[in-house]
């Protein structure tokens, strides 16, 4: 090679070695990157906050059928008793939450009753005997179907409560109550039953000798990450996914005591075997976590979602809390707490009675007052319980200055407003901010003279943005979305 070479080869080195660069000649764009990098450190913390709220919202919605209602149903059973002897004045026997407690309580006693007729030591070794990969199979199924039934579930028991409570002019009206509760004590069996499938599965991979199954089950949670992460999510569709993993965290750890409970029955309540169990149980309680953690953390980052929306779902879930304490309430906390997150204590209580009753066995006065001091400890544990909730819902309400919504009427519009859209509607649709943004329709854009191809693509989007805004609907308020979607769907 020439001599000349040599220099400037020396030279390329010595400029490599020591070029500099300047990050503040791009200084947003690194601030935007650290802030993702904060956002996601604060994940954890503000997620589990909202785990934390919504899971004792869940117990105390969950407790509320063992204490408060069996209570509920004694007093409206009293007023029906006394009312020949006190005289019947007004145009009710019951009031309406009154129907739904005695409703509730006679779905309960049913579906116990039709409960003992499911050997569930059978229904273990049925599912013992099948291979590995076929019980990973039905687990996925199972998981896929009480999502199913917890959609649609609680509107079952809705269309009940509102067609037994609903004002009557004839007394035969009646009579369509009768269809729609048999539906509702068939729904709250298959649930029931659902469950129990998906607690012997999961006691199986407990007791199998390689904890091969277990482990298959646990790597399930890990494929859920692949499926969420990389799809586009707005901030509704987050408080649903939010919701789903409170309800699906919560029922989990029901599983586990079912699973605890059936386990201790067979060593004969030996507190040794509890350290047998611990291992696994430590496993699956980790195994959520740590997806949920990490779920959320890739969302938010992909979608530019702050760590502060957190707070915003948690003073959601607190608002339901305290405006179902209000005297114009118009529904009952439980069926709120059903309604946001798809979690319906009615079944998983039956499937817990079924099993406590068949793992304990209660024989003498010693055994029921025990039985009636445990009660008692569950009604101050759900009293106790509900005052802490309501104390710090609150103050979540307060810090989200939504106070003012309490105050406010529902807002009942008619099915024909949706279909006729008011002269204020057509006019212009408000934006976030409050003001009226005018729309023009499609047919009354200006023509422009076609005199290049540039002027018709631009008279091509003006139409085209044009009929996407008149066609746009208002974005949904957190409190107005109910139930986690299945197929997570785009919410506008």
């Amino acid at each position: 090679p020439p001599l000349s070479f040599y220099p400037s080869l020396t030279r390329f080195i010595c400029a490599e070695l020591t070029r500099g660069y300047f990050l503040e000649h791009n200084e947003a764009k690194y601030t935007e990157r650290r802030e993702r990098v904060y956002t996601c450190m604060r994940i954890p913390k503000e997620l589990e906050k909202l785990m934390i709220f919504g899971f004792f919202l869940c117990v105390d919605a969950f407790l509320y059928v063992f204490t408060l209602l069996p209570l509920r149903v004694l007093l409206a059973l009293l007023r029906l008793l006394t009312l020949p002897c006190c005289g019947f004045s007004g145009s009710r026997l019951l009031q309406p939450a009154q129907v739904c407690d005695m409703l509730k309580g006679l779905i309960l006693v049913l579906s116990f009753s039709m409960m003992h007729y499911v050997d569930y030591s059978m229904m273990y070794h049925l599912i013992r005997g099948q291979s590995v990969i076929k019980l990973y199979i039905i687990y996925n199924m199972l998981e896929v179907a009480d999502r199913l039934f917890s959609s649609f579930g609680q509107d079952i028991l809705d269309a009940l409560y509102w067609t037994a409570t609903e004002p009557k002019e004839r007394k035969r009206d009646s009579i369509g109550v009768i269809p729609h509760f048999f539906m509702a004590v068939f729904y709250v069996f298959l649930h029931a039953i659902l469950i129990m499938v998906q607690a012997s599965t999961l006691n199986v991979a407990f007791n199998s000798h390689n904890k091969s199954l277990l482990t298959i089950m646990m790597s399930n949670n890990f494929v859920e990450i692949k499926g969420s992460v990389f799809k586009k999510f707005e901030k509704n569709n987050l408080f649903q996914m939010s919701n789903s993993d409170i309800k699906e965290r919560f029922t989990s750890y029901v599983l586990l005591l079912i699973v605890c409970l059936r386990n201790m029955e067979q060593f004969s309540w030996n507190p040794d075997h509890l350290w047998v169990l611990f291992p696994d149980v430590f496993m699956v309680v980790t195994s959520e976590v740590a997806v949920d953690i990490i779920k959320h953390a890739f969302i938010t980052k992909f979608n530019d979602i702050t760590a502060d929306v957190y707070s915003e779902y948690r003073a959601s879930l607190a608002f339901d809390l305290v405006s179902s304490r209000q005297k114009n309430a118009c529904t009952d906390y439980s069926d709120s707490v059903a309604r946001r997150m798809g979690f319906i204590p009615l079944p998983l209580a039956v499937l817990l009675i079924r099993v406590v009753m068949s793992s304990v066995k209660v024989q003498g006065a010693l055994s029921y007052t025990c039985v009636f001091l445990f009660y008692l400890g569950l009604v101050t544990l759900k009293v106790l319980n509900s005052i802490v909730l309501l104390g710090k819902s609150c103050v979540y309400v307060k810090r989200a200055n939504m106070e003012d919504k309490l105050f406010e009427r529902p807002s009942t519009a008619p099915s024909s407003s949706a279909k006729s859209p008011s002269k204020a509607d057509q006019a212009g649709c408000p934006t976030p901010s409050g003001e009226a943004q005018t729309t023009l329709p499609l047919h009354s854009l200006p023509i422009l003279e076609p005199v290049t191809e540039i002027q018709k693509l631009i008279n091509f989007k003006l139409a085209q943005a044009a009929s996407e805004l008149k066609h746009r609907t208002p974005k949904k308020d957190l409190l107005e979305i109910d139930r986690f979607t299945i197929c997570g769907n785009r919410i506008d």
